[in-house]
């Protein structure tokens, strides 16, 4: 039974705030699921990419050239998986589709995620995020308000803080 693998998501938050997640994720990577609407991996999307109640995921090893991130366009939303935690690759996937190649649609953090990572992975481009079940949503939330200043430029601030404060003082 290839919906086996499908489950939807126990904890979502989009942009910072609880959602009912309404997208379920299969795993299977060679049969569609009968259920819409649904997250699939890369190579059952690209095949039925026409197919509104499909969004693709991606795994952390994809590697991201113009005429995928062209194809990718298409879909409102965008799942790359995080194997582990320690695979910062979907990091790197979540900032080209933002800042490369300016992706406006969802991008969520599926797999392995954990409320340290939270508040990075909003930085790169992230604006959904798929908790892993035995997350906290309370600690999560606290998690994306933990820093108020960030040092280095991201998606959310374009300029370092050096720059910010060279900025804001010459115009004193």
């Amino acid at each position: 039974m290839p919906d086996q693998q499908l489950t939807l998501a126990q904890t979502l938050l989009k942009l910072g705030e609880p959602e009912t997640d309404t997208w379920s994720l299969s795993r299977d990577s060679e049969t569609l699921p009968q259920a819409r609407p649904a997250i699939v991996p890369l190579t059952l999307w690209l095949e039925a990419s026409k197919d509104e109640g499909l969004a693709p995921w991606l795994p952390s090893d994809t590697e991201l050239d113009g005429e995928l991130a062209e194809t990718l366009m298409a879909s409102p939303r965008i799942a790359i998986d995080f194997p582990a935690f320690t695979d910062g690759r979907g990091y790197t996937l979540a900032r080209l589709l933002r800042e490369r190649y300016g992706y406006q649609g969802e991008i969520r953090a599926i797999g392995d995620v954990l409320v340290d990572q939270l508040y990075y992975m909003s930085r790169c481009g992230f604006d959904a995020l798929a908790l892993r079940d035995d997350q906290r949503l309370d600690d999560a939330q606290r998690a994306l308000g933990a820093f108020s200043v960030s040092y280095q430029p991201g998606v959310d601030t374009q300029e370092a803080l050096f720059e910010r404060r060279l900025r804001e003082g010459n115009q004193s």
